[in-house]
């Protein structure tokens, strides 16, 4: 009977907490430049969240260091709801492999909400150029370091992607990072 009885006090404070959430509006950011696929979804999440919560959410494009600008300022945010973040998996899942010391842990300073979207990946050629992946492989090979591949930048799906075929390959291209998907 005890035990009932703090479950339902319990579920009581948390109705009660849940009824006053959000009564300011809500930052979510963005590790990606504007108009990227990230952002993109985030903006669409931000929309139906502001209009079932009854408060703006504001979307705030942070970009830098493959996410891990955005995510710091997350990660040192108060845990209380107020600050969110629209996370690329390069920012979760591979930086925490390529670079030396984050200031975050993406296991222990996040509670993952949901999964909004995924992208694939695509490889594509000028259709009067190539007509087969076997043809970019042997056309990579006569012209060995003089092709490259863009990316959302470093450490991203894109970019890993890349190197994972020029490696698999066996061919010379050169990675171009560029700062978000939309010049990449």
């Amino acid at each position: 009977m005890r035990i009932c009885v703090v479950v339902l006090a319990l579920f009581a404070a948390s109705q009660a907490t849940a009824q006053t959430w959000p009564d300011r509006p809500i930052r979510l950011l963005v590790g990606f430049a504007a108009g990227g696929p990230t952002d993109i979804a985030a903006r669409a999440v931000g929309d139906r969240l502001a209009e079932v919560l009854g408060r703006p959410v504001i979307v705030e494009n942070v970009t830098g260091a493959a996410g891990n600008v955005a995510t710091e300022r997350v990660a040192k945010a108060a845990p209380d709801g107020y600050t969110l973040l629209a996370a690329a998996s390069a920012t979760i899942v591979t930086n925490p492999s390529l670079y030396a010391k984050l200031n975050f842990d993406p296991v222990k300073d996040f509670a993952p909400i949901t999964q909004i979207v995924t992208t694939p990946n695509l490889l594509v050629v000028p259709n009067d150029l190539l007509k087969s992946v076997a043809e970019l492989v042997a056309y990579a090979k006569a012209q060995s370091g003089k092709l490259s591949f863009g990316s959302a930048g470093v450490g991203t799906s894109q970019h890993l992607a890349g190197e994972l075929f020029r490696t698999m390959a066996g061919i010379d291209l050169q990675h171009v990072p560029y700062r978000g998907a939309l010049q990449g």
